[in-house]
Parts: structure tokens; sequence; C-alpha cells
């Protein structure tokens, strides 16, 4: 199955919203000493990034076969 130009915006549009949650989770942890970050707000940092690199590895291998 290839990506259409729709489905790319769509795909980078959940990879920027993504990257901003990150950013601003970050800023947030920076604000309140890295120490003070709960295990929860850790994991869902890592879920985030993991989302992110899911999107680009789909992304990645649609433009290699097509």
């Amino acid at each position: 199955m290839e990506l259409d130009l729709d489905e790319s915006s769509l795909a980078i549009g959940r990879i920027e919203r993504t990257l901003s949650r990150i950013e601003k989770s970050l800023a947030e942890r920076a604000e309140r000493g890295a120490s003070d970050q709960p295990t929860s707000d850790q994991s869902a940092l890592k879920a985030e990034v993991n989302a992110v690199i899911g999107e680009l590895d789909r992304l990645i291998a649609e433009a290699n076969r097509g």
C-alpha cells in the first residue's frame, strides 16, 4: 500500500504535533528540574518519541517503495 499525498500530509501533521508535545514536556521538565519528573511523565515522553519514530519509519519505507 502506497501512501498518497493526503496520507503523507496527515502523517507529517501527526509528527509535528507529537514533536510539539515533546518540546513542551521537555521545557516543563527543565523548569521543574530533571530529578522531579515522575516516572509516568517519563513513560509518556518515551511513548511520544516512539510514536514519532514509528511514523517516520513508515514514511521512509513508503518512500523507498514508491
